[in-house]
């Protein structure tokens, strides 16, 4: 079952490359190391720590807020009362160039967090740019200006961004469908963390809401208005230890077990939806105001090199709360129905375009 949520994966990779970092550790002793982990990002500054997080995964709230609204409808026509479908589908969002590197100086850091002067680029990739490309040697200045500490910037992971959805559909009331979109919590293994998945839609034909049951049979298409939301929810561990031989400052914190991932993507669309059916082929149209947000709290006790050899604590370094997706977005696709199998299809135009495919089956 785990096979159908590729999104779990995408989603974890970015926490493993914490988690795995942060594990393995530097090893120097003052925090010197060219770690290549949002480890040493955690330990630099909270501002900045959140910042470059932010702009790191910005492309991956993008495309999770692309997937949640996209499949839920290749059809205007709704169904009988009580007639369904089940239906499994996939889609994939592409990373816009624009959205595949940032400048790390124009992200608005703090002077504790600098690119090093040895450093080849300023540049670094998102986490849906090239994951072969230099990235920025970043130093981790204290209140002095001193250097205690450099990472370099993670590499890209992946510019297309899957979201598997697994949804029933159900006749209820006259020209109405209720769609649900759910999974129950799945652990990853490997401390990776859980993900899980709910969602609703609702979607009604509206011509004989104006033309009448006699109207709409003189009406050669179906027109519907559905409203759907989905939201997405992750939590994993986390295992930031300090740098080897580092002491805490008086008064700070030295227990680092309640460290974990919170967040959630969330996806509201209101669509229009026009369809043709012509025997066992329906091509579809349609147009939907999409909005998507995202809400992701790196949480609990981390350790902050303030000057070689001794940390402080900071709790709950990274918050981010905001809206990655907001505007329109256009569809084209078909289902194709084959007694009571389904094939679905459909390409999506909007601030990241996508495809989206899948099958089912029903009546």
């Amino acid at each position: 079952m785990k096979k159908l949520y590729i999104l779990s994966a995408v989603v974890v990779l970015i926490f493993m490359t914490v988690k795995a970092n942060a594990q393995n550790g530097n090893g120097n002793g003052n925090g010197n190391g060219n770690g290549s982990g949002f480890d040493q990002l955690i330990k630099s500054n909270p501002a900045d720590a959140t910042l470059l997080f932010k702009n790191f995964a910005e492309p991956l709230f993008k495309g999770l807020g692309t997937g949640v609204n996209s499949g839920w409808n290749n059809t205007a026509k709704t169904k009988k009362f009580l007639h369904f479908d089940l239906r499994i589908t996939a889609n994939i969002a592409q990373v816009p160039t624009s959205d595949q590197s940032f400048d790390v100086t124009k992200i608005g850091l703090s002077n504790h967090l600098q690119v090093d002067p040895s450093s080849s680029t300023n540049i670094a990739p998102t986490f849906g740019g090239s994951k072969n490309a230099a990235t920025p040697l970043m130093d981790i200045k204290d209140n002095g200006g001193n250097t205690i500490g450099t990472f370099n910037m993670p590499n890209g992971v992946i510019k297309y961004i899957p979201a598997p959805n697994i949804q029933l559909t159900i006749g209820i009331l006259r020209n109405t469908d209720l769609t649900i979109r759910t999974t129950p919590t799945i652990n990853i293994g490997n401390n990776s963390g859980s993900i899980g998945m709910i969602g609703f839609g609702i979607k009604h034909d509206i011509i004989q809401d104006f033309a009448g049951k006699a109207g709409a049979k003189l009406i050669p298409f179906d027109l519907a208005i559905a409203v759907n939301y989905n939201r997405i929810n992750y939590n994993a561990p986390l295992n930031v230890q300090p740098d080897n031989n580092t002491l805490p400052a008086p008064g700070s914190e030295s227990d680092f077990s309640n460290q974990r991932v919170h967040g959630h993507f969330s996806g509201t669309s209101v669509q229009a939806i026009v369809s043709k059916k012509l025997l066992f082929f329906t091509p579809f149209l349609s147009v939907a105001y999409q909005n998507s947000n995202t809400s992701l709290g790196i949480l609990g006790n981390y350790p902050v090199t303030t000057s070689a050899g001794v940390y402080s604590t900071v709790t709950d370094p990274v918050h981010i709360n905001e809206t990655s997706i907001n505007g329109i977005r256009a569809d084209i696709g078909f289902q194709l129905t084959l007694g009571f199998f389904r094939i679905y299809a459909s390409y999506s135009a909007a601030q990241y375009q996508s495809v989206n495919g899948g099958i089912g089956f029903g009546f």
